[in-house]
């Protein structure tokens, strides 16, 4: 059948070619042989550009040619229809035997037009599949929970992306931590004509959790049945999606397929590629009651209002409640209750062809929905072992999948032309206070990276920590790049206590660190360090927004700011908490100073004690910190007291002073304006002074720092002098700016800088 509806298809494509093609070539010289019914001279002089009559005539002739052209057009469609028409009606196009093969879609419309879709019964149309409008707004709705369904949404949503010409609304049902990680995401990526709700699912569990699941989804598994009543009930209809779905096509074509339901189909479902409902897989399987093969809901269209009206929630849940009853449980979550509902009411169903839900768990018959590359259009890695699943086109569902995971979403931010975008506040302040700068001034390119907008993607590993109760507890927040990432596995040997971590890296990078910490043993064993990608984007290192948002999301009340290239000394967390108490960090504008060392040596007996520490540096293994090319930076601690003091000890601010501190997580942030290499750290002492911090230095804490190669920033520090010339100016307008918000007090920074 298919074979047929190709062939004449080729056919008449290549009789209208033939036809078609000379007929313009001929439209467009007769019209453009004529101007007011007289023929128009074609000589060089009356066609040059400059002619006042090649500028009327030519106005004259695209208009002539535009209107020719859409009469054309539009007989060619009302052709198109009529043979579609007549070929229905041709006797060997009729309906098939409704077998359990697999059918495919075929396409049958021009380039405007979406592919057609099969009907019920898995038979083949050659009918031509209504289009979608083009800025018809798309719905999407997703259950999503935890860290790891976190990050394959975002895989998913890529996907769709990349493909989609129409505006999306995402309607995420989300719990607490996957709302707080997608929200930022979203909120960062900043994607045109794409907006996102969400919906608590925490609120929703009453609704379910009367239904044993055995299913891995827990009861995540079961919201897919209570749409109706979570999403707006002004919504009329929504794709409902897992989030182990990848999209090879545009969505826009399954959103069509909406308007082939008839009578009373609500649901719009895949036929399930395994024998799961078949009962045979082993002795004694018994599986929920499902309509031949069962219905697999990892792709559903839902026509909400329909399923409103018909009273849904009673009529799943009367099935479900008579069902349990000799079932007990469910096996795969929602997916049961709904074929049981199916297996009692078929009319409910719209069986859509099975390469909408290609589903490659292990033993299913998902190679019969395609038969080349352009047939896919979803891709379901439903199976357990989701990329380690077995089948034989695996290598290239994998290649597909690892190409959308690893892919730039910065790429996805293209506007849909044509079609009017909802005002986003926070874009249009964005682009307001970008159109302030001078894009002549030699600096423009470090004053814009203070405005950009970096995609961010919170707790990209799991993360499970309670602070301590006695509010002493204190995270430790560094900032890294993928040419630091060895330093991980070090400094969780040394600090036992919470981390907070924002690594800079693209999306590519942001997959080898997971599948890096996924390998360490040490990194798996830890739950209490979360890891914040925030997605490169611009030629500068944001060395202090990565730090803001590592500080930002911490859950203890105090943070010791550290570098990553530095291995704080053994027990320092359990010192600094009882430090905490011994300062009064709580009542008091403190900030507690651990005295930074360094060694130019790659493999370090690290010191156990101070006493070590000291003999170290007389030997000359160890030194005070930027001892050799920065001295002003640690100066001010006074190494030489430190040496012998025994008891905590106040130092006052010098300039260009900048060492490593604990704080209360309430302390201002760092300024944004300092990238790449030169006064990021110097920058925040300074405003930490000027709100009346005291800096008092740990007698008995140090770190020390671990050698590497130099930064490419401090490289292009060292022998770009424009980047010398910029820091400076930024300096001076940092200076200014603290002269003007603390008054008379900032003017200090002015003196020591003129005299240092």
């Amino acid at each position: 059948m298919l074979g047929i509806c190709r062939g004449r298809r080729k056919f008449l494509a290549a009789s209208l070619t033939v036809l078609f093609v000379p007929a313009i070539t001929w439209i467009y010289l007769f019209a453009g042989s004529f101007e007011d019914g007289k023929p128009v001279s074609l000589s060089p002089l009356e066609s040059q550009p400059h002619s006042p009559r090649y500028t009327v005539s030519s106005q004259r002739e695209r208009e002539s040619l535009e209107v020719r052209m859409r009469e054309v057009e539009e007989e060619n469609r009302v052709l198109r229809q009529q043979l579609s028409l007549a070929q229905g009606r041709s006797p060997s196009h009729q309906r098939g035997n409704h077998s359990k093969t697999y059918s495919m879609e075929e396409g049958t419309g021009d380039s405007e037009s979406l592919r057609a879709g099969i009907v019920a019964g898995n038979s083949s149309e050659c009918g031509q599949q209504p289009a979608v409008e083009k800025c018809e707004t798309i719905h999407v709705a997703i259950v999503c929970a935890g860290y790891n369904a976190s990050r394959d949404v975002v895989t998913l949503v890529k996907s769709v992306l990349f493909h989609r010409r129409n505006p999306l609304h995402f309607h995420l049902i989300a719990d607490a931590i996957a709302k707080q990680i997608l929200a930022t995401l979203f909120q960062t990526w900043m994607v045109p004509a794409v907006r996102i709700d969400f919906y608590d699912a925490d609120e929703l569990k009453s609704e379910v959790s009367w239904i044993p699941n055995k299913h891995y989804s827990g009861i995540y598994g079961l919201m897919k049945l209570v749409l109706t009543k979570t999403l707006p009930s002004n919504l009329e209809r929504v794709i409902v999606l897992d989030t182990d779905i990848t999209f090879a096509t545009d969505i826009a074509e399954l959103w069509a397929v909406f308007h082939k339901f008839k009578g009373q189909q609500v649901l719009g479902l895949v036929e399930n590629q395994s024998d799961w409902y078949l009962g045979n897989l082993w002795k004694n399987h018994r599986p929920w009651p499902a309509l031949g093969r069962g219905y697999n809901t990892g792709v559903i269209l839902l026509l909400l209002d329909k399923l409103r009206k018909m009273k849904w929630e009673q009529m799943w849940r009367l099935t479900a409640e008579r069902e349990l009853m000799s079932m007990l449980s469910t096996s795969l979550a929602d997916q049961d209750i709904f074929n049981a509902v199916i297996k009692q009411n078929p009319f409910l169903v719209y069986q859509l062809p099975c390469f909408w839900n290609v589903q490659l768990s292990d033993h299913t018959r998902s190679e019969q929905c395609y038969r080349d590359v352009s047939d896919l259009k979803v891709i379901h890695w439903n199976s357990p072992k989701k990329l380690r699943v077995k089948n034989k086109h695996v290598e290239f569902f994998r290649n597909l999948y690892l190409t959308f995971l690893e892919y730039d979403g910065n790429l996805l931010r293209r506007e849909l032309f044509g079609c009017p975008s909802e005002a986003d506040v926070n874009s249009e302040n964005l682009q307001k206070q970008l159109s302030e700068l001078d894009e002549d001034d030699l600096c423009y390119e470090f004053r814009r990276e203070r405005f950009t907008v970096h995609r961010t993607h919170l707790y990209f590993l799991h993360y499970e920590y309670e602070p301590a109760s006695d509010n002493t507890d204190v995270t430790l927040v560094a900032q890294l790049s993928m040419d630091r990432l060895q330093m991980l596995e070090a400094i969780c040997k040394h600090w036992e206590g919470p981390i907070s971590l924002a690594l800079y890296l693209s999306d590519a990078e942001a997959q080898q660190f997971l599948r890096y910490a996924q390998g360490s043993e040490v990194l798996m064993s830890r739950h209490n360090v979360g890891y914040h990608i925030v997605y490169k984007e611009g030629q500068f290192y944001p060395v202090n927004l990565l730090r803001n948002v590592a500080m930002k999301h911490i859950s203890t009340p105090y943070m010791f700011l550290s570098d990553i290239d530095f291995l704080p000394m053994y027990g320092l967390y359990e010192y600094l908490r009882k430090s905490v108490i011994q300062l009064d960090l709580a009542n008091t504008k403190k900030a507690l100073i651990v005295p930074a060392f360094e060694t130019l040596r790659y493999r370090l007996s690290f010191p156990k004690s101070k006493a070590e520490l000291l003999s170290m540096l007389d030997m000359g293994t160890l030194f005070t910190f930027r001892y050799h090319v920065w001295t002003k930076g640690h100066a001010p601690t006074n190494f030489a007291k430190w040496r012998t003091a025994t008891t905590p000890y106040r130092v006052e601010w010098e300039a260009d002073f900048e060492p490593y501190v604990v704080v209360r997580k309430d302390c201002p942030e760092y300024d944004r304006r300092f990238v790449g290499f030169g006064w990021n750290k110097v920058a925040h002492i300074m405003e930490l002074d000027a709100q009346e911090y005291e800096f008092t230095v740990l007698p008995n804490a140090y770190m020390i720092h671990m050698p590497h190669a130099p930064s490419f920033d401090i490289t292009k520090f060292r022998s770009n002098k424009q980047y010398r010339i910029c820091l400076k100016t930024l300096k001076e307008e940092f200076q200014q700016d603290m002269s003007r918000h603390y008054g008379f007090a900032a003017l200090k920074y002015l003196t020591a800088e003129s005299n240092s």
